[in-house]
């Protein structure tokens, strides 16, 4: 790769200079005109010498240098110092129609990108739902970013297991089994057209009884040590809410095209883990100390009111219930259940959990305790965040019934994108959950999002369907090209639009790659809208069926080919399709 060669011929000028080389980053200059690449190493390097007056006289020398040291590379036009010493590098245009060819050879970006995570496994956890609760548009995000990065490791090579860590066991069980028992019909929820909707109602109504009572709470606990302990009545009553919950989980997982790979596509819910929980159990009073008069040190041992807690080495965090007093168990014992589980299992190189940024100190303390258990070694296990939506004045409650169901949500998309398609359903659905995906995948994962109808919706602008237009617009252009076989000239001067779109084009693997190791699916999108602007100019600035010559319509129907290529799958990477038409 070129870039590797810039890269090792500027350490041997640097070392032939008497400076020490270390590892070096080159990056894109932020206008095109400066250079394909630029160095900063001029900039770096000079305090460690003081043989040059300025770091722009260090880049003069280094250029000097580099000037012999690439004689034979001829892929490289020109290079050049700007600004207070940054070193240029303009590549030829023999170099960029070599990468529209190669580009325009393969049938799937995969071809193109390598295989960095080949032999690598990957856990992805998303989504997690809670059973008896529908979706809310806060489900939206883990869901969706989840789905995204599972998408980009797949695609770098690393095998992907995609679970599901259901939301079905729990404290709220107990209380949900008590408002049934006591104000529910089962036989007219089961026949409601929406009957989570109906047990989020008996949620909503058991939390307001217990503000005015709050033995309330004290039944619902009961009720779940009942399920715990296996009671037929609790059990029974528990089943039928998971079986309900995933009539209703199915038809938006469909909608949205999310899949799962784990326990025959639902993933492993909290209630899988249910008797191996004491195992684990074991393990923290085996591997952990204790001792309780080591009070800074980490031990495993009770609190004052009789739950078992993990304590951690000089307090560096706040100690972990893992044991309620009664016996009871929480999300904690659960997700160490769950952890073992996937080392035995899998044995994973990386677990990746997609969960709300509120959850930020529970997941390191769940982490610490599994790296001093060792089981997984720091950067093995990693907690994705993303921010809450919420209305403008409040947090969204599904506990007060103050929410927005993400069903609504998709509907008005639907409505929405009908004016944006012809009358086929299927490009409407596409368009409508573009534009819903999008809106959330554009920006970084961790911030807060205020609920707007307009804003989640938009189809203008930065869009889902903005993007979407200028691939299904590619598509149109070739669809007339008459099946003829595209052959790329050996020698072609681009045009400024033309040279803009190849260069952009030959970013996708370092786009692709970057956005999976910093676990940030909105670098993709920033990158396939900033195509789809480049294309667009292209397409209203030159003719590409009706060129000059046979060599510029070659050249343009391939840079148009690449680009259907690398939009449509990069949107398919952000769980994106194309629709055929707009």
């Amino acid at each position: 790769m070129i870039i590797n060669s810039i890269t090792q011929a500027i350490q041997q000028a640097l070392g032939e200079l008497n400076l020490q080389p270390s590892a070096l980053k080159l990056e894109h200059p932020a206008d095109d005109q400066f250079g394909d690449w630029s160095s900063n190493v001029a900039l770096q390097y000079i305090k460690q010498t003081d043989k040059f007056s300025s770091p722009k006289e260090l880049a003069a020398a280094l250029v000097e240098k580099l000037q012999v040291i690439l004689t034979k590379e001829t892929d490289i036009q020109e290079m050049s110092v700007a600004g207070p010493g940054f070193i240029n590098f303009t590549l030829s245009s023999q170099y960029w129609l070599r990468q529209l060819n190669e580009i325009n050879q393969v049938s799937s970006i995969q071809t193109i990108i390598p295989p960095a995570g080949q032999g690598k496994r990957v856990i992805v956890e998303y989504s997690s739902p809670n059973i008896a609760k529908p979706f809310t548009v806060g489900h939206l995000r883990s869901t969706i970013i989840g789905d995204a990065l599972a998408n980009l490791y797949e695609v770098l090579g690393w095998e992907v297991l995609r679970d599901n860590h259901l939301g079905d066991w729990g404290t709220q069980f107990g209380k949900l089994i008590y408002a049934i028992k006591t104000w529910g019909d089962r036989e007219a929820i089961s026949k409601s057209s929406r009957p989570i909707k109906e047990l989020v109602e008996l949620y909503v109504k058991f939390h307001q009884r217990a503000e005015e009572d709050s033995t309330l709470n004290d039944y619902g606990r009961a009720w779940f040590k009942k399920l715990e302990e296996g009671d037929d009545d609790a059990r029974s009553i528990w089943q039928w809410c998971v079986d309900l919950s995933w009539q209703e989980f199915d038809k938006i997982y469909t909608k949205l095209k999310i899949t799962f790979t784990e326990n025959n596509g639902r993933g492993y819910g909290e209630s899988f883990f249910e008797r191996r929980m004491e195992q684990v159990l074991e393990i923290l009073r085996e591997k952990l100390p204790q001792d309780e008069s080591e009070k800074n040190g980490g031990h495993y041992g009770e609190g004052e009111d009789g739950a078992k807690l993990v304590f951690f080495e000089d307090k560096a965090l706040p100690s972990l219930m893992i044991l309620k007093k009664d016996g009871t168990t929480l999300y904690s014992t659960r997700d160490l259940a769950t952890d073992y589980f996937r080392l035995k299992e899998f044995k994973p190189d990386l677990v990746i959990n997609e969960v709300g940024a509120e959850q930020s100190l529970y997941f390191k303390q769940l982490y610490k305790i599994e790296q001093m258990l060792g089981w997984y070694k720091p950067k093995q296990r990693v907690h994705v965040k993303h921010g809450l939506y919420r209305f403008k004045t409040r947090k969204m409650s599904t506990r007060k019934g103050d929410v927005i169901w993400l069903q609504d949500v998709i509907d008005e998309a639907e409505q929405r994108a009908a004016s944006l398609s012809s009358d086929n359903q299927a490009s409407v659905e596409q368009i409508a959950i573009g534009a819903l995906k999008w809106n959330d995948l554009k920006s970084e994962a961790a911030r807060d999002i205020s609920f707007d109808w307009d804003e989640i919706l938009s189809m203008k602008g930065n869009s889902g369907p903005y993007v979407q237009y200028a691939a299904v617009r590619a598509q149109s252009v070739l669809n007339k090209r008459e099946h003829q076989q595209l052959s790329i000239p050996a020698n072609y001067d681009f045009d400024q639009t033309e040279l803009a779109l190849i260069k952009y084009l030959n970013r996708l693997a370092e786009v692709v790659t970057k956005a999976a190791e910093e676990f940030t699916p909105h670098h993709l999108a920033s990158f396939l809208f900033e195509l789809a602007q480049r294309f667009n100019t292209f397409y209203n600035q030159n003719p590409i069926l009706t060129a000059r010559t046979q060599d510029q319509q070659q050249v343009r129907l391939s840079l148009t080919q690449a680009t259907r290529l690398v939009l449509s799958e990069g949107l398919a990477l952000l769980g994106i399709q194309t629709p055929e038409e707009m």
